[in-house]
């Protein structure tokens, strides 16, 4: 906004003015270009890879897109394996293989797995969370430091009828027990063109400047999918400000823990697939969320975990298990 008031000022300032009179003498491209350099960014670190537009853009909204970051290369290596998985061509000791609630009892194919976790157990689908195009952006808002924290390939079949492939509107620091908030940022790649109607990301541009708000599951007719948590008593004055995020494949939306966001049902009869992973600072330490809102979360996945023959200390440990350094040092986490 600074740098369009400026514009107009120097407008006025013109129309009024002939020769070696007009401020163009003085260099207004260069005085812009310095404004620019002064203005405080909250939300990103100073990088040659963002423009200035860019940095305002994520300043103002929490989110930003960059087209065809990922080739299509790559992302047909990582469908394959996805799809390997499923048919159990390969498993992957230790992966996270999750069903939509509405195909729990079927046999585990494409139409059924609705996301696989902890990628960092299998190198082919954790080459993402190191693709240096991916890590050039992410430093701008973590700093040189950073660790991968949680990463996944989401798929998204064709809606049961049960409109059980939504995902409620939440934020993402619900699930992460470590801070500053601004310095963890989502990926999240699409791996083929994601729109309206196969359930596009949505999401309230500008929540990320607000706060965390309790989160538990969506009382929904249909059920809702496990560790599925959504924002307790929706305002409808934030609801009314959703954008859809249509997408194709390989671009890659960079987003803030606080930013308010879901995505809706599968309507088609293909798939809406994307990879993501959530980088954090090394440099952030973690917190005790006994207490919090999210003392829930913490609970269910420990409980989760204990199943699995893992006894662990705390939520924190969770996390001490997954994060992963993937450039510059590791620090606190």
């Amino acid at each position: 906004m600074a740098e369009y008031r400026m514009k107009t000022v120097f407008r006025h300032l013109n129309s009024g003015a002939t020769g070696s009179n007009r401020i163009h003498a003085i260099g207004q491209n260069n005085f812009l270009t310095l404004l620019s350099q002064k203005q405080k960014f909250i939300y990103s670190l100073p990088n040659a890879k963002l423009t200035a537009e860019q940095r305002q853009f994520y300043e103002e909204n929490g989110f930003l897109i960059i087209q065809n970051l990922v080739s299509k290369e790559k992302l047909q290596i990582y469908s394959q394996r996805f799809q390997d998985i499923c048919d159990r061509k390969i498993k992957v000791p230790g992966l996270t293989v999750m069903r939509d609630i509405s195909y729990k009892d079927s046999d585990t194919n494409e139409h059924v797995v609705n996301k696989i976790q902890d990628l960092f157990l299998d190198e082919v689908l954790f080459d993402y969370c190191k693709l240096p195009e991916v890590l050039d952006y992410v430093e701008c808002f973590t700093g040189p430091n950073i660790m991968a924290m949680h990463t996944m390939l989401i798929n998204k079949p064709p809606d049961a009828g049960t409109l059980t492939s939504r995902h409620p509107l939440h934020q993402d620091l619900h699930y992460f027990p470590f801070r500053p908030a601004n310095k963890i940022v989502c990926a999240w790649t699409a791996m083929e063109p994601v729109t309206k109607n196969n359930g596009c990301l949505v999401a309230v541009p500008g929540s990320h400047k607000g706060k965390l708000l309790w989160h538990d599951y969506p009382d929904w007719e249909g059920g809702v999918n496990k560790m599925y948590h959504g924002i307790r008593d929706m305002k409808k004055s934030e609801m009314e400000k959703l954008a859809y995020l249509e997408m194709g494949a390989g671009d890659t939306i960079f987003f803030h823990p606080i930013l308010i966001h879901g995505s809706g049902a599968n309507r088609t009869n293909g798939f809406r697939k994307a990879i993501s992973c959530h980088y954090a600072a090394s440099e952030c330490e973690y917190i005790d969320i006994r207490g919090t809102s999210q003392e829930n979360i913490g609970e269910e996945v420990i409980q989760l975990v204990s199943k699995l023959g893992i006894e662990l200390r705390d939520y924190q440990d969770v996390w001490r298990l997954r994060g992963q350094l993937v450039r510059g040092k590791q620090i606190n986490l």
